[in-house]
């Protein structure tokens, strides 16, 4: 049977470290119908010199300014001429079946839109990263699997909310119908919470996502992300959080669970300036006043993803998409210790 194209994304931010170990291993890879997108985000460590030296036939995408992960995903996406697009970190190393079993996945259904590998960390490799994630009545998610050994309770296939977006595969036709305004990704989201933001898009819109257990890959969890300010990555990631439940949940959901969300992430905010981390402090409340800012152009793409997307109620979705974890589930996230029931 002829393989359909699958157009390969890697945003990269000086990756130099972690690109051999990526590129050869897609290289190695058994599904052979691939075009590579390199997106880099104005690198100073010579990547691009060197993806163009080993692998020339790489199509390199060159911005003169880090514009961040979601929109240098958008210039890839936009590129791209596959069938199925696949959104790849740099700092993974792939399997041999990976992509053959991603595929798989997502053509079993025509109700799957989109598919998530199983994702073990590659400096502890019988050790997950995440198995997908959960929506929670806090507006937190639940990491399904984080930071826990692999075992046979994670090999079947399950629905999950959002993929990682270290490795997930999409249906092009389904991206292309939950885009807003051209954009898959929202370009307003530097880093973080951008492909929960785009998964929850899809969910409205009828179909599913899908942990694919058979596909497996290796990931430097953080490999990037490490070289951020903590501040930086915490106020993104609060923002976008707190910007996506605006546009996606219905009136009746936004109600429940916003307040709700504001009240505890001012309260971590107050929590973290008792204890010395006055960073923190500073990006929860810099998160929300940005929100408060832009709520014209939120409540803008709010109106044309309810208008346009939308196909199903939240009545109907959150069976399937919420989680209602313990609260030491918060609590070992807040201390480190991961140390959580599932």
């Amino acid at each position: 049977m002829k393989q359909s194209l699958v157009s390969i994304i890697i945003v990269n931010w000086n990756g130099l470290q972690w690109l051999s170990d990526c590129f050869k291993s897609l290289l190695e890879q058994r599904y052979k119908n691939i075009e590579i997108i390199l997106v880099d985000n104005a690198s100073t460590d010579g990547s691009v010199t060197w993806v163009r030296k080993h692998y020339p036939k790489t199509r390199i995408l060159v911005n003169d300014r880090n514009i961040g992960f979601s929109d240098a995903n958008n210039l890839g996406y936009r590129e791209a001429k596959g069938q199925y697009i696949l959104f790849l970190n740099n700092d993974t190393r792939v399997t041999k079946n990976f992509l053959v079993e991603l595929v798989t996945a997502v053509e079993s259904s025509q109700e799957i839109g989109g598919a998530q590998s199983k994702i073990l960390l590659m400096d502890k490799s019988d050790t997950h990263d995440s198995v997908g994630a959960f929506l929670t009545p806090t507006g937190f998610l639940f990491h399904y699997g984080f930071k826990k050994k692999d075992e046979k309770k994670f090999d079947h296939q399950i629905d999950l909310y959002t993929a990682k977006g270290a490795c997930m595969l999409f249906r092009k036709s389904v991206l292309d119908s939950v885009s807003v305004y051209g954009n898959i990704f929202d370009p307003t989201y530097f880093a973080y919470f951008e492909e929960t933001d785009m998964c929850h898009r899809i969910w409205l819109s009828g179909f599913r996502i899908v942990y694919a257990y058979k596909s497996v890959i290796y990931h430097k969890m953080g490999g990037t992300s490490s070289s951020m300010n903590n501040a930086f990555v915490q106020y993104h990631s609060f923002k976008n959080r707190i910007n996506s439940y605006v546009k996606n949940l219905s009136v009746g959901s936004l109600l429940k669970l916003m307040p709700f969300h504001l009240l505890l992430s001012i309260g971590m905010a107050w929590f973290s300036l008792l204890k010395g981390n006055g960073g923190l402090w500073i990006a929860i409340h810099k998160s929300i006043m940005w929100n408060i800012w832009t709520w014209k152009r939120s409540l803008t793409d709010r109106k044309y993803i309810q208008t346009h997307i939308r196909r199903r109620t939240d009545h109907e979705l959150f069976p399937v998409i919420m989680k209602y974890p313990k609260i030491g589930y918060y609590l070992s996230f807040l201390s480190g210790t991961y140390d959580y029931e599932e």
